[in-house]
């Protein structure tokens, strides 16, 4: 290579490898700075259902708040007015009190299931609106980016990590709002009926609310590692479930359950470290409360024997210091619940800040025309981060209606080159163009309906062979699948089976030979009906039979269609138009199969060492 080739080629590896971590969005899916205010600001406005109607569940919430005082001051007046008046008991006063109390009580228990019943609605409301954001935005991320981290880890963000929003919305946040109510009417009923005794419980109460804020820096470490570690468990529990059968038949079963318990106790060390930060409060609010209520009371008798504090005002002050207490107490498990819930909100919202680096124009994308395609690649250069080039400055011209076999060595280019080609990814220089337009300025849904890939493994959902096959089309009859079927001539395949259309695939097709998972993917990229058909041939691990089944299917899927097949058997390159060769990320030979086998070079190798080994 000359050097000033090298020269250019060094350049375009910086150039696409590097990335820097404020805009890579590999990076950004881990990473979440903001202030534990900042990420609950951010996600209401995500969900803004949480904030509907908030005015009227607060309303019923001070309601509710407000007749738990209802008690201590029916006891004071009791007490005070109605056993030991200056005229002596009057029943008819306790009476009436009572029956008012019991009126009220019926109020408050009103509001309270009304509030319960608004906020659990606007909870749900708003995490339905977060999930499915959420897991839209998955599918908007590219395949390098959702490949970056593992499936399962991934699924747990908008999985276990939206249910602990959910679990501290639903009660962490019911108490927190009903706690800092109950806070503010005790804290000034305590002051009305003695001021001195309010300012005793604050001064006992002051260092608690200082520690707890200390302590909120650390659990929001801990449980943001909780979700992490959580996170990486249900990933490594996905992938043994998914390969049980590779697992078993390499006989792995106990290293793999030691991997399994590794990241089972790595989580539940990061619970338990998370835990115990959490529960150091504890002792020290019973403590608080314990020297609160016995200086009260010292204080109490003092202030009611120099006649400043009547009994009944003095009991009155016991219960609203229970009232008082109680929030104090309950604010270790909110505070638990709201780091643990803000930790996930961090990861889900470290989902949704990732930007998608295959982005759909919208609105100003192109609508391409439905016919014959022409590919074109212009100078296209990709690299995977911080990796070498894999595709170095390819430029080809596919000519409409052409049938286009790509071969090359593992790890030349080819399956990058049709990535680009169906848009999976985007070249980091040069451009991709279909019937002259960059693909960057194609709106997906014109995008899709005119190219579509048939993967190397097709992936079946566990319904029924019908619905996966009507799954590009899903307004297609019964009539028109078996039509199709048909068409390919698979008609003998499709009357085998036990239950026709009807006949259950199993999870990912299990039920399914891989045969018989290729043909459901062939006939539904038929149904599809696109003008440029993308394929990654798969015909290695099936029987000669199916594999002719295949090829039939084939010939007939890409007849009058522009097709770009891998070919893995080069009797694929046999049968197609026109031949483009890979190596080292380059396009080193192009053109029918009978001018490359019979000229020296990378093809002719490769198709004799291919007749050697089917010999």
């Amino acid at each position: 290579m000359s050097a000033p080739t090298q020269a250019r080629t060094d350049d375009r590896s910086e150039r696409v490898a590097g990335r820097s971590p404020e805009r890579d969005p590999l990076l950004s899916l881990h990473r979440n700075e903001d202030s534990a205010l900042d990420t609950i600001k951010r996600g209401l406005q995500l969900s803004p259902e949480f904030a509907r109607g908030l005015w009227l569940t607060l309303a019923f919430a001070a309601v509710a708040t407000a007749g738990k005082v209802i008690v201590p001051i029916a006891v004071q007046q009791i007490i005070d007015n109605g056993l030991t008046g200056s005229s002596g008991p009057d029943l008819g006063f306790v009476t009436r009190m009572v029956t008012v109390c019991a009126g009220l009580l019926v109020i408050t228990m009103v509001c309270s299931y009304l509030m319960n019943l608004r906020l659990y609605r606007a909870t749900e409301s708003g995490l339905a609106t977060l999930r499915r954001k959420a897991f839209r935005h998955v599918h908007d991320l590219s395949v390098l980016t959702q490949n970056s981290e593992r499936k399962g880890a991934l699924v747990s963000r908008v999985t276990g990590d939206v249910d602990q929003i959910s679990t501290f919305m639903q009660w962490g946040g019911l108490l927190l709002i009903v706690s800092t109510g109950q806070l503010l009417v005790a804290t000034i009923l305590m002051a009305v009926y003695s001021w001195q005794l309010t300012l005793v419980v604050w001064l006992c109460f002051l260092p608690l609310l200082f520690g707890v804020r200390w302590l909120q820096k650390l659990l929001s470490r801990a449980y943001l590692k909780v979700r992490e570690r959580t996170g990486e468990m249900l990933g490594a529990i996905g992938e043994t479930v998914m390969g049980a059968s590779v697992i078993r038949a390499h006989g792995t079963e106990e290293r793999t359950a030691d991997r399994i318990d590794t990241t089972v106790l790595a989580t539940r060390g990061a619970q338990v470290r998370a835990q115990r930060l959490s529960m150091a409060v504890s002792p020290f609010a019973e403590i608080v409360a314990a020297v609160g209520n016995t200086a009260v009371v010292l204080v109490g008798v003092w202030l009611g024997i120099g006649g400043d504090l009547t009994a009944g005002q003095l009991i009155a002050f016991l219960f609203l210091m229970t009232l008082f207490i109680q929030p104090m107490m309950m604010a270790t498990e909110i505070f638990n619940e709201a780091q643990n819930a803000i930790a996930g909100w961090r990861r889900v919202l470290g989902v949704l800040d990732t930007v998608p680096d295959i982005a759909d124009p919208g609105e100003a994308g192109r609508v391409l025309p439905r016919g014959p395609v022409r590919v074109g690649f212009d100078g296209v250069t990709y690299s995977y981060p911080e990796g070498p080039v894999v595709l170095d400055g390819v430029d080809v011209e596919i000519t409409p209606g052409t049938r286009v076999a790509v071969v090359g060595e593992t790890g030349s280019g080819k399956t990058t080159f049709v990535k680009l080609l169906t848009r999976l990814m985007d070249p980091a220089s040069g451009t991709v163009r279909l019937d002259g337009v960059d693909l960057r300025e194609v709106a997906f849904s014109s995008l899709r309906s005119r190219v579509v890939m048939v993967p190397q493994e097709g992936f079946l959902f566990d319904s029924s062979l019908g619905d996966n096959i009507r799954f590009a089309r899903p307004e297609s009859t019964d009539a028109e699948l078996e039509a199709a079927v048909t068409e390919l001539g698979l008609s003998d395949w499709l009357g085998s089976l036990a239950h026709g259309l009807d006949t259950p695939v199993g999870q990912r097709g299990e039920s399914l030979s891989a045969g018989e998972r290729q043909l459901v993917a062939l006939v539904r990229a038929y149904t599809a009906d696109p003008d440029l058909l993308v394929l990654d041939e798969a015909t290695s691990a099936v029987d000669p039979h199916t594999e002719v089944r295949i090829q039939r299917a084939l010939d007939r899927l890409t007849r009058g269609r522009t097709s770009v097949a891998i070919a893995h058997r080069l009797s694929t390159a046999e049968a197609a138009d026109r031949v483009l060769v890979f190596d080292d990320g380059r396009i080193v030979q192009s053109g029918s199969h009978s001018e490359l086998v019979a000229r020296p070079g990378v093809y002719a190798n490769l198709y004799a060492s291919w007749v050697r080994s089917s010999a």
